[in-house]
């Protein structure tokens, strides 16, 4: 009985033994796996924000690099020779990718985020916003401030002249209380004006916004707007930026800051503005996105409410008058549309693939396909194949410009 107890005693031993060796074994692997997986971001990020600050390369540009390499670290590595292989490098842009050399200045970028909690989102991040996705001049790096989700649901940007008058802060205060219950992602642009309503009735009303801006996140400005700032950050919300610190509020960055205001959003409301300025800017932008643009009227002699008046006479914006307007042309205000595709859905066969797709188009309405790729991991030709059988099926509608949604 002694021996089978040192037996028993011996075996229960080596047994925990083992156990213990491959716990250990196990948390030391997944310990090595995220400790590789953190070293490859912060190496992607340190090259993606390198390509921002070299000369003569652009969004468009960077983009077309990161066809061409496995990862962006490999682009400073290649030869004059294989740069040049690809169309539209010639000797000028690759000296210039061959002569950076301020990767002091990258550094600094980075210690900057970290010290701050600055989330980096670079264009192949989980995170990046999905809706940016499919457009050519879509930023290579965005920095995000806060807490706010810039892949929710339902976006909408709301602009207008930084001349606010009465009638245009009354419109504003009432559309984002009409939405508060909507559970919907409010974007501006953090500017004077319908810019500032905007986020000032959201932070009253609890709702998480975003404030996109034309500068580093080193500096506010207008400065009058540090306290609105922290505010939006306070109610859950973030401050949204391309610029790297250091980078001040000069003019030729507002166009870039209001290209993403129209192309983050799901639609863009211009409450008030005159014939001219930024907000017709930004309006023409969101149409050549092909995103939903509206508009509320106003008096023809009132100067802010002829940008307005203009958009609606060319049939370039709808006219909308409240929130229930907004949420019927984008049937946010209509359940019964997500069931219908779902029972539709259960009528049809769809196979492993088609399903992921579709679960996607579900969860995120009308996407590019370049969405797809990011977030399904899918080769091009099986996504390809399935979007072809998804559209024979009935289930799938092509829009233009490589968008997809499910049928209505």
């Amino acid at each position: 009985m002694h021996a089978n107890m040192h037996t028993n005693t011996q075996t229960n031993t080596q047994s925990n033994t083992q156990s213990n060796t491959h716990a250990d074994t196990h948390a030391d692997t997944q310990t090595n796996m995220q400790a590789n997986t953190h070293a490859d971001t912060h190496a992607d990020n340190y090259h993606l924000i390198a390509l921002t600050k070299i000369n003569n390369i652009g969004n468009v540009r960077a983009k077309e690099l990161l066809k061409h390499f496995d990862n962006p670290k490999a682009i400073f590595n290649a030869s004059k020779k294989h740069l040049k292989e690809i169309s539209g490098f010639g000797d000028e842009i690759v000296n210039s990718i061959k002569k950076f050399d301020d990767w002091e200045t990258v550094e600094k970028e980075l210690k900057f985020t970290e010290k701050y909690n600055i989330d980096i989102v670079t264009i192949n991040h989980a995170h990046y916003p999905t809706r940016l996705v499919g457009f050519t001049d879509a930023p290579l790096v965005l920095y995000n401030k806060g807490k706010a989700n810039l892949n929710a649901p339902k976006i909408l940007s709301i602009i207008g002249t930084r001349s606010i008058s009465d009638y245009g802060k009354n419109l504003t205060d009432q559309l984002i209380e009409q939405l508060e219950a909507q559970n919907i992602l409010v974007v501006s642009g953090m500017a004077f004006g319908i810019d500032a309503a905007a986020h000032k009735a959201c932070v009253k009303h609890g709702m998480p916004n975003v404030g996109v801006l034309a500068h580093g996140l080193d500096i506010m400005y207008p400065s009058l707007h540090k306290t609105l700032a922290k505010d939006v950050l306070d109610c859950g919300g973030s401050l949204l930026t391309e610029f790297t610190s250091g980078t001040k509020a000069d003019r030729h960055n507002f166009p870039r800051r209001n290209r993403i205001v129209a192309g983050i959003c799901d639609a863009l409301i211009v409450v008030e503005t005159n014939a001219k300025g930024g907000s017709m800017i930004t309006a023409n932008i969101a149409v050549q996105y092909k995103k939903q643009l509206m508009a509320y009227p106003g008096r023809v002699t009132d100067k802010n409410s002829l940008g307005c008046n203009e958009l609606i006479q060319k049939n370039m914006a709808h006219l909308v008058n409240n929130a229930d307007d907004i949420l019927s042309i984008l049937k946010w205000n209509k359940s019964k549309t997500a069931t219908k595709k779902i029972q539709r859905a259960l009528f049809v066969e769809l196979d492993d693939t088609e399903k992921i797709i579709y679960d996607l188009l579900l969860q995120k309405g009308s996407i590019y396909i370049d969405v797809i790729y990011t977030n399904t991991q899918l080769t091009s030709s099986a996504v390809a194949n399935a979007l072809l059988m998804l559209e024979l099926k009935g289930v799938l509608q092509v829009m233009p410009g490589k968008q997809y949604k499910l049928v209505d």
